[in-house]
């Protein structure tokens, strides 16, 4: 049987401690790079139920814009609070606060004549155009988002001149 050098003895040891640092390191980076992974997939779904907590809370409010044919409005909208549950489960979910704010109106034309003229009344119609804001945020998660759009509306006369200065 032939004998090592004394030089090399140990020499495996070494190597073997420094591959299975390099294997740890490996390892470790691995599950610290997938956690963060994680977290940022969490982030993307909770704006993206914000934004869809958003949507829902528009659409509640954009009809609101047009009075009802009966009564009508008597006030300028004001900022609209709204609380919104996105999975159906009972719970108000996200606080929507919702600014409308009319930006123009415009002369869309006037009406069919009528044979009946009544004091006050115009049969002009408007094109309106409204920009609405919403802030949504989720107390639980802290997501927060923040949406503009914008929406055209067909007011008669007596209605822009009370929603749409």
């Amino acid at each position: 049987m032939k004998t090592l050098p004394h030089s090399q003895q140990g020499m495996v040891l070494v190597i073997g401690l420094i591959m299975l640092l390099l294997l740890t390191l490996m390892v470790s980076t691995a599950f610290t790079l997938s956690s963060t992974n994680l977290q940022a997939v969490g982030n993307q779904q909770w704006r993206s139920e914000a934004l869809a907590a958003s949507d829902v809370a528009l659409e509640q409010v954009i009809p609101s814009l047009k009075p009802p044919l009966s009564g009508g409005y008597t006030r300028p909208l004001p900022s609209n609070d709204l609380q919104v549950d996105i999975n159906n489960d009972n719970v108000n979910d996200y606080l929507a606060d919702i600014t409308p704010s009319c930006v123009r109106a415009t002369l869309a034309g006037a009406a069919d004549p009528s044979s009946l003229t009544l004091a006050g009344l115009s049969n002009l119609t408007w094109n309106t155009v409204w920009d609405l804001e919403a802030s949504v945020l989720d107390a639980v998660s802290g997501a927060s988002v923040r949406v503009r759009t914008g929406v055209r509306v067909l007011l008669s006369d007596a209605e822009k001149n009370i929603g749409c200065p």
